[in-house]
């Protein structure tokens, strides 16, 4: 065999995979970069890097593992330590007797073999897989992408003695670039894990004798490790400067924005302050542009109320309301709306508290109550700007509301936010507001309720059975259970052991009809509307679009009972 050729190649000559010029070409490559043959062979994409390292293992007499759908049990992997892993990017396959395969990427790699019989006092067997792929695993069923993670520098903290002053830990974050402060570190590990995990909050709150750190995933809170409490003044600090606040301020609430760059997506964090008994409290909330960017298809309309959306938001004037608690997505849907109805030949005004996102091609305002800039005075002379199209945050008062009411009455198209429970008592809303019931049964073409519900995750979902009780309390009808097919997650590494992962919208649309609007005209009860929008107007409650979600194995019934309760009572009643 020629001299610097890799031994594995002639496997893969031998079984066709790759040709003699082929292989010439990828050893010139490999001799002018300083690559590995199989690598350069990779590079060159001639191979997969699965091909190219099942003939290495052959040649090494060695199993082979093809990491892309493994999931690994948490006992296994805990055997190893998170350190050791990264250190030497290996990680623990299965247990047999006293014997521990390991994966690893390099057949020749003797030295970590002996290295770890020795701290784990196992028979260790090696197993060759991709290095991408370990790495990839590393991160997933360790839970963090640096070659750091939150959990060791913790643990560094809470090991060493160092006791940080106010002063001496201000004096060493003042310099930002000083990325090698232990605390620097730690807060970009910690928005760093936050953003792989998918969260969509960070909680710092301090207590007597802890940090807490907590992430909201998929709107449920997970705990992380507790930091020392001493760690508390260094970190409010470093996210002060981070979001150009002010830090000698403690008692008063404060608020800052903070612009961040993780594996090459940009990402806002908006970060709130609050005085508590035994500190600052600090919340971030994570501002992914891409979460916005959303077509009206992915937000998970049915298909009639897909089409009843795009009616409505192609209308020339009138009022849209979405209405909903906080955090059920009321925000995504009017900017993926926005998004659609953003060309070149519409003007788009907003009127925000705060502005999350910036939308390009979009006017954005953010109100600013200490000198005087409400809903009501930016709408105001929003209107003097000539716009087609305005969104207004929210309407709070009688004064938004009314002026909202006046401008789609002049030909504009109006977007704004409720808070309601569902989309019939939000007629009710704005009459208790004190907007004139005329003027709402004019005004508004529709309203939409909505909530999130978690997904299924796609790696470990599997048929289940849901029990008596849940059937009924959803009401799930004899003809619904013929064709559905209830689909619950078994708890994997992807979904972090809790079955679902993501979320996706349920909705309640009501169009305000002839009929509606005589209901709204003459002062009708929340129920009363809610019955005929149901019987004339052909509306789905919230609690029927989200069955109708888990017969089709998109989400779990209990998942859909747990966000509708409230809805079950009122379909009872009606």
């Amino acid at each position: 065999m020629a001299k610097g050729r890799g031994d594995f190649a002639d496997i893969l000559l031998k079984k066709k995979l790759i040709g003699p010029d082929q292989l010439a070409e990828a050893e010139s490559v490999a001799s002018q970069t300083g690559l590995k043959l199989q690598d350069a062979i990779i590079k060159q994409q001639y191979l997969t890097a699965n091909e190219v390292m099942s003939a290495v293992a052959e040649h090494y007499g060695m199993q082979f593992v093809d990491m892309t759908d493994l999931t690994i049990p948490k006992s296994v992997i805990e055997l190893v330590p998170e350190s050791v892993a990264r250190e030497n990017v290996v990680l623990p396959l299965e247990l047999e007797g006293n014997t521990l395969k390991i994966l690893t990427a390099d057949p020749t790699n003797y030295d970590t073999v002996q290295k770890l019989q020795f701290i784990l006092n196992k028979e260790i067997l090696p197993v060759l897989a991709v290095q991408e792929q370990i790495q990839e695993a590393i991160n997933r069923n360790y839970g963090q992408s640096e070659t750091e993670s939150v959990d060791s520098m913790l643990v560094e903290f809470t090991d060493t003695a160092i006791e940080f002053t106010q002063t001496e830990s201000v004096a060493s974050m003042a310099n930002a670039d000083d990325s090698d402060a232990p605390v620097v570190r730690l807060v970009n590990l910690i928005i760093q894990e936050a953003i792989n995990l998918r969260a969509s909050d960070i909680h710092i709150e301090p207590f007597a004798d802890r940090v807490r750190v907590r992430y909201r995933i998929d709107g449920i809170l997970a705990e992380r490790d507790s930091a020392p409490r001493r760690l508390l003044a260094p970190l409010l600090s470093r996210l002060k400067i981070m979001g150009q606040i002010d830090i000698s301020e403690k008692r008063r609430p404060q608020d800052g924005r903070i612009k961040m760059t993780v594996q090459g997506k940009h990402f806002d964090l908006r970060v709130s302050l609050l005085p508590t008994v035994h500190g600052q409290s600090a919340v971030m909330r994570i501002l992914d542009r891409g979460n916005i960017e959303v077509s009206i298809r992915d937000l998970g309309f049915a298909e009639e109320d897909y089409l009843r959306f795009q009616q409505i938001i192609k209308r020339p004037n009138g009022i849209f309301l979405v209405t909903g608690p906080t955090g059920s997505g009321k925000t995504t849907t009017l900017y993926s709306a926005l998004n659609e109805l953003n060309r070149p030949d519409r003007k788009i005004i907003t009127a925000e508290d705060p502005v999350e996102y910036y939308l390009p091609g979009i006017n954005q305002v953010e109100v600013k109550h200490g000198i005087g800039l409400d809903f009501a005075r930016i709408i105001r002379a929003m209107l003097r700007q000539a716009p087609n199209i305005i969104l207004v945050g929210e309407i709070r008062d009688k004064e938004t509301a009314e002026i909202a009411v006046q401008a789609s009455l002049t030909g504009h198209l109006v977007f704004s936010t409720l808070h309601t429970n569902d989309a019939p008592s939000a007629v009710t809303r704005l009459s208790d507001i004190g907007v004139a019931p005329f003027l709402i049964a004019s005004s508004v073409i529709a309203i939409m309720a909505q909530r999130l519900v978690r997904v299924n995750c796609p790696k470990c979902k599997e048929p289940y059975q849901p029990h008596a009780g849940e059937l009924r309390g959803a009401g799930v009808k004899q003809e619904q259970l013929a064709k559905a097919t209830f689909m619950k997650g078994r708890g994997c590494n992807h979904c972090r052991q809790t079955g679902y992962r993501g979320r996706a919208g349920i909705f309640e649309m009501m169009r305000m009809t002839s009929v509606i609007r005589e209901l709204t005209f003459a002062q009708a009860p929340a129920q009363e509307i809610r019955r005929k929008a149901r019987s004339s107007g052909g509306m789905k409650s919230l609690l029927d679009d989200g069955i109708l979600k888990a017969c089709r194995g998109v989400t779990t019934l209990e998942e859909v009972l747990s966000t509708c309760h409230a809805e079950v009572l009122v379909t009872e009643e009606v």
